[in-house]
């Protein structure tokens, strides 16, 4: 009986083992993140472009 205890022991340390290596296995490395696409000049250019169309709405208006 303490000869199946400990063979259940082992098989199951055993399983275990195996249960936390398989997925490193098939692990990849991380693809890098890719560059930043926006160093703010598009955000300048939409600033300006909503202030051309509210000084043109405003003249329009005025006039």
């Amino acid at each position: 009986m303490e000869v199946l205890r400990v063979q259940l022991f082992v098989v199951s340390m055993v399983a275990l083992a195996f249960a936390y290596l398989a997925p490193s296995i098939d692990a990849q490395p991380l693809a890098p993140a890719p560059a930043p696409t926006s160093d703010g000049i598009s955000v300048d250019q939409g600033v300006a472009y909503v202030l051309m169309l509210l000084a043109l709405v405003l003249t329009y208006i005025i006039h």
